[in-house]
């Protein structure tokens, strides 16, 4: 038997070539699909976080909620008036969306128009394609700006309901965070579309708030029962009681969800053609 094994080691040169060959570990192609994706949504979300114009919106938003907050308790105590928790949270929420609206569209739109100096360096040097990198960037800015508007939200609500008069009810309280979650989505897929399209941030902003402001002009001649922006944001303190009828937000959520997936289509084919 040891003769034999001596032969078959140094007279087949197969079985030489089997015991030197390392084994190596296979990678599955979707993780190495996945990996630059990630890698870019991680950076992207620090760089948001320690972005001066995230800061200033989410202290600014905290501060003006709390400040309105004690305001109404303390008129609550001394007046003795009912201050319904959902009327104040209704116009901390209106007045969230408006005063956040150009904060956000600064954000969003900064997102790729912001870094033409380093693009090509990403894109190209790096190992990652320009569809993987506009979803990373695209979803980094959504995750951020819905993510910290709905804890915000729900802390406040947390705070209308115990120092003010309760009648806010799950439910109705979630919907209205959902709601403006949503009309957030819009502005933002519109902003890193924007991005892509023109060079200068600050050119990008400007054209967003035209837009913005112009459809929303527009969209008051509609017939009363379309939902518009304004109209919805008229509509919160039923919804945060819970009464709204569910098909009319069923229908919000699929016109939004759609504007937004062709938006974010147009600027995904559109920086898929362009030179970076």
């Amino acid at each position: 038997m040891a003769a034999n094994f001596f032969h078959s080691a140094f007279c087949d040169p197969r079985s030489v070539l089997k015991m030197d060959t390392p084994t190596t570990t296979k990678i599955a192609k979707k993780h190495l699909l996945f990996l630059p994706y990630w890698a870019v949504f991680q950076t992207d979300l620090r760089q948001i976080m320690r972005n001066w114009v995230y800061r200033v919106w989410v202290l600014a938003s905290l501060l003006a909620a709390s400040g309105y907050l004690l305001y109404r308790m303390g008129v609550h105590r001394e007046a003795g008036l009912i201050q319904h928790a959902s009327v104040v949270m209704s116009d901390l929420l209106r007045w969230m969306v408006l005063g956040s609206v150009a904060l956000i569209t600064a954000i969003s739109v900064g997102s790729i128009a912001a870094e033409r100096g380093t693009l090509a360096d990403s894109v190209l040097s790096r190992g990652i394609s320009r569809y993987q990198y506009f979803l990373a960037k695209w979803h980094a800015r959504l995750f951020a700006v819905i993510g910290t508007f709905f804890v915000t939200g729900v802390l406040l609500e947390l705070g209308s309901y115990f120092v003010l008069h309760e009648n806010l009810s799950l439910r109705g309280s979630i919907m209205a965070l959902a709601v403006i979650s949503m009309l957030f989505t819009v502005v933002v897929t519109a902003g890193v579309t924007l991005s892509a399209y023109i060079h200068s941030p600050i050119v990008g902003m400007s054209v967003l708030w035209l837009v913005l402001y112009g459809a929303g002009v527009l969209m008051e001649l509609l017939p009363k029962k379309y939902p518009t922006p304004d109209r919805i944001l008229c509509q919160l303190p039923t919804i945060l009681i819970g009464d709204f009828e569910t098909s009319a937000m069923n229908e919000l959520f699929l016109v939004t969800m759609v504007l937004s997936v062709v938006v974010g289509a147009v600027g995904l084919i559109g920086f898929g053609r362009r030179d970076v």
